[in-house]
C-alpha cells in the first residue's frame, strides 16, 4: 500500500510546487507591466480559475448548483468567498508586488498557527507541547526573515509584513470557514464557487479597468497564473487528499515556499542572506511540526 501511494505523493508535490510558481509568475507579471495591479490579478484568477474549477466539476458528475439550496450553505460558501478566500489571495499578491513571492509564501505559511490560536481560544483545545513549541519556533523565524537577523531594524517593508500577516491570518479563515460543507460537498464545488464569489466580490469593490498594455507576454503570466497557479493545483491536491494522510499533505504543502524561494533566486536573481534562508527553514519546519501526527495511520 505504501508503494501504491508514491505516485499521489508526487502528484501532490507538483500541486503544491504549481501554487508556489504562481507568486513567481505574478512577480514576473508585475515586472513586465508595473501598472498591472494585485487587485487585477486576483480577480481575474477568481472568476475564470473558479468558472474553470466548477466546469471541471460539473463534468465529473458533480453538482455545482446545489450548494445554493439552503440559505446556510448559500451563506457559508459566500462567507468563505469574501472572508476566507479574499484575504489569503488578495494579500498575498499584495505582498508579492511589494516585496517578493519568497516572502510573501513563507509569511502566509505561518497560517495554520493561526488556526491553532482559533481554535485554544474559541474551543479551549489545550494546545501540545509539540504546538508550543512549533509556534515559539515559527514566531522566531518571522523574527529573523522580517529583520535579516538584525533584531533592532526590519529588513522588509512593514506594508510587506503587513500584508503577509494579512494573508497568514486569511489561511485560517479559508480553512476554518468551510468546515460545515465539506460534509455535503466536494472540495471542486466548494473552492469553485468561493473563488467566483470572491472575485465577484472584488468587482464589485473595484470594477476592473484595463490601464495595461494587452501585450502577448502579459497573456501568457496571466495564463500560467490561472492554469498553473490556480486550476490545475486546487484540482489535482483535491484529488490527491483522498490517497494521503493529513500529515503527509502538510508536509508536501512545504514544498510552496521551498519552490517559491529557489524560483525567486533562479529565476528572478533574488539574493537571500543567510539570516532569510535559516528563519525561512525554522518555519517550514515548525509547520511540518504544527501538522504532525505521530499516531496517524
Amino acid at each position: 500500500m505504501k508503494g501504491r501511494k508514491w505516485p499521489w505523493v508526487l502528484l501532490g508535490i507538483m500541486s503544491t510546487t504549481c501554487w508556489g510558481i504562481s507568486g513567481i509568475f505574478a512577480k514576473m507579471l508585475f515586472a513586465i507591466s508595473p501598472r498591472v495591479s494585485p487587485m487585477i490579478v486576483t480577480q481575474v484568477r477568481m472568476i475564470i480559475g473558479g468558472i474553470a474549477i466548477l466546469l471541471v466539476g460539473w463534468l465529473a458528475g458533480k453538482h455545482p448548483l446545489k450548494i445554493w439550496h439552503r440559505w446556510h450553505d448559500a451563506g457559508t460558501i459566500i462567507s468563505y468567498g469574501i472572508l476566507g478566500l479574499i484575504p489569503v489571495q488578495l494579500f498575498y499578491f499584495m505582498a508579492v508586488k511589494a516585496g517578493n513571492a519568497s516572502i510573501a509564501t513563507i509569511l502566509q505559511f505561518i497560517g495554520p498557527f493561526f488556526i491553532m490560536l482559533y481554535m485554544a481560544v474559541r474551543h479551549h483545545e489545550i494546545p501540545s507541547r509539540l504546538e508550543v513549541i512549533s509556534a515559539v519556533a515559527a514566531f522566531i523565524g518571522v523574527v529573523v526573515v522580517a529583520t535579516n537577523g538584525r533584531f533592532t531594524q526590519l529588513a522588509i517593508t512593514p506594508l510587506v509584513l503587513i500584508y503577509g500577516l494579512i494573508s497568514a491570518v486569511g489561511v485560517a479563515t479559508n480553512t476554518l470557514i468551510p468546515r460545515s460543507l465539506l460534509k455535503n460537498f466536494s472540495s471542486m464545488e466548494i473552492t469553485g464557487w468561493g473563488l467566483v464569489i470572491a472575485g465577484i466580490g472584488l468587482e464589485v469593490v473595484s470594477p476592473t479597468r484595463i490601464t495595461f498594455a494587452l501585450t502577448p507576454r502579459v497573456l501568457v503570466m496571466f495564463l500560467m497564473i490561472i492554469i498553473i497557479g490556480t486550476v490545475i493545483p486546487f484540482i489535482t491536491f483535491t484529488t490527491v487528499l483522498k490517497y494521503i494522510s493529513p500529515t503527509v499533505a502538510s508536509m508536501l504543502d512545504a514544498f510552496e515556499p521551498l519552490t517559491a524561494t529557489v524560483g525567486s533566486v533562479l529565476v528572478l536573481g533574488l539574493h537571500l542572506s543567510v539570516a532569510t534562508i535559516i528563519g525561512s527553514l525554522v518555519i517550514i519546519v515548525a509547520v511540518i511540526g504544527l501538522n504532525y501526527q505521530p499516531n496517524e495511520e
